[in-house]
């Protein structure tokens, strides 16, 4: 026996396998043969889907069969074919084969165990291997956009959507559960071409992959959509879109101009709640075409007859440009140049209202008010009528309160000024009523004897005070003067002289300080206890 090795990169078999190739005559043989060997070797699996060996004679050499050994390292996958030998006693084909997987484990003894093989990997149940595909797959496309056509399209009674996304050359399944994403405008059918947004992931029930969806869109819509930012971007760059441009709605119009189609839903949907809100206002409406070819240059005309004052009509207050909900490709002529500058150059307020809620178009952000809906746009641009009513009724009845408390406050001011003036006054005549009283008291003639008395008395107790107060006076000062003598012995000059100090004064009597004021020849006089005497400096 010998083996020579051949590369196989076509038919690659999964790590850590044996394979044995053999023709087995009766099928409890190979099962036999498959027993005894599962005991010993769960790595070794049985095939008997080989040519027969029928017709060969004994010491030639059988065909061939491939002892596939596939090692752990992925770089070295090698196929070694080991031709049989026919024994020159005969045996059994269990036998045989047993040999050969004696060979087998010969071989794997040897020292390429240690270039082709490791330990046997975890066997994984079809539940794990699923899971694992799952979080490749999961992980290696976070989220992607796929276009294709739709087929298969079934709407589940849960609510949720399954498809079919498909080419010319692959197909693969696609899901859209209920709370993704909001219903389509136009409902999803066989052979639409789309884009969609979504991760790719398992079924793990099934075992295949699939979309999970979150943005569905009609295929032409991204370039619709690169149009709209380009354009977006340099009416920007512009000016057209600045805040300080807009300007402010009239709060009560009288004439207003609608451009829109005259049949659609829209012009119904703003006059019936126009009418309810507002019944005094005057509604010109102004006939386009809001989607084809063309129909963008009758909205930009019909938005300058509007804001051009001409004899057709007087002048209007505002203007509403508006329209149902579409699609992109429905409301694309409200995304053209030529009605943006239309909007721009206007000299009248004008208000957008084109589509649903969550449709933005550039007339939208050209425009000095955007509405996300026709009826919204009436109820934004004219107060109700009602409400003004309730508003008019309550300021009536707060402007009554007020006249009301402000007439008591006057009242109940009157009333205390009218108190006050009334008590300044009693006490003004109390007041002038004591000073008549004592003026004509002092009118009235007086009794001399009984004002001489009075004099004379007042002067005898001046008299008697007179005579009193010197004596008492003198004592006073004398008790003053001892006092105060007897302060000056103990701290005047003479006390300082007597106790041995003396003072020193120029010739013109001023007392000498310090030596700065003395100077050679100067004459001094020097004053002690019992006199003075004059010295002169050397």
């Amino acid at each position: 026996m010998h083996a020579r090795r051949v590369r196989s990169p076509e038919n690659p078999l999964p790590p850590l396998t044996f394979m044995l190739h053999f023709q087995l005559s009766h099928k409890n043989e190979f099962k036999s043969l498959q027993r005894r060997i599962g005991l010993q070797h769960r790595n070794v699996s049985l095939d008997s889907r080989v040519p027969s060996c029928r017709g060969v004679r004994r010491g030639e050499r059988l065909p061939s069969y491939p002892i596939c050994v596939v090692g752990a390292i992925e770089r070295r996958r090698h196929i070694y074919r080991s031709p049989l030998v026919q024994p020159r006693r005969p045996q059994s084909k269990i036998n045989s084969a047993l040999s050969v997987l004696s060979v087998v484990k010969f071989v794997t003894r040897m020292q390429l165990t240690a270039d082709f093989f490791q330990q046997a990997a975890k066997v994984l149940t079809v539940s794990e291997l699923t899971r694992s595909i799952r979080g490749t797959l999961e992980t290696k496309f976070a989220a992607v956009w796929v276009q294709g056509e739709m087929s298969n399209y079934k709407l589940h009674p849960s609510g949720h959507q399954y498809f079919t996304l498909k080419d010319q050359r692959a197909q693969i399944s696609c899901v859209i559960w209920r709370d993704t994403m909001q219903p389509p405008r136009q409902p999803l059918a066989d052979g639409a071409q789309v884009q969609i947004y979504g991760t790719v992931t398992v079924f793990e029930a099934q075992g295949k992959y699939q979309l999970r969806v979150e943005i569905l869109q009609p295929r032409g819509v991204g370039l619709l959509q690169a149009k709209f930012e380009a354009l977006k971007r340099k009416l920007e760059a512009e000016g057209l879109f600045a805040p300080e441009r807009k300007r402010p709605l009239p709060k009560f119009p009288r004439r207003i101009g609608i451009v829109t189609s005259p049949s659609g839903a829209a012009v119904r949907d703003i006059l019936n709640v126009l009418r309810r809100r507002a019944p005094w206002l005057q509604i010109l409406i102004n006939p386009v075409r809001v989607q084809g070819t063309g129909a963008a240059q009758e909205i930009a005309v019909a938005i300058r007859e509007f804001a051009t004052p001409n004899e057709a009509f007087h002048p209007v207050d505002l203007i509403v440009v508006t329209r149902g909900g579409g699609s992109i490709e429905d409301l694309w002529e409200f995304n053209e140049e030529i009605v943006a500058r239309a909007i721009f150059h206007s000299a009248v307020p004008i208000v957008s209202a084109v589509g649903h809620e969550i449709d933005f178009t550039i007339c939208d952000f050209v425009a000095d008010l955007r509405a996300p809906t026709p009826s919204a746009a009436a109820e934004l641009i004219v107060p109700d009528v009602i409400d003004l009513q309730r508003q008019i009724d309550r300021c009536a009845r707060t402007l009554g309160r007020q006249l009301l408390n402000r007439v008591r406050d006057a009242q109940q001011r009157l009333d205390h000024t009218r108190d006050t003036l009334q008590r300044c006054l009693a006490h003004k005549i109390e007041s002038y009523k004591r000073g008549l009283l004592h003026i004509t008291a002092a009118l009235q003639p007086r009794k001399l004897s009984g004002e001489l008395m009075m004099r004379r008395n007042h002067f005898a107790d001046l008299h008697r005070r007179l005579i009193a107060c010197p004596g008492r006076l003198i004592e006073n000062a004398r008790h003053r003067f001892g006092s105060i003598e007897g302060i000056l012995r103990v701290l005047g000059p003479d006390a300082t002289l007597r106790r041995g100090y003396s003072i020193t004064m120029n010739d013109r009597g001023q007392i000498i300080r310090t030596t700065a004021v003395v100077r050679p020849k100067m004459k001094i006089r020097t004053r002690v206890t019992d006199g003075e005497f004059g010295s002169e400096i050397l």
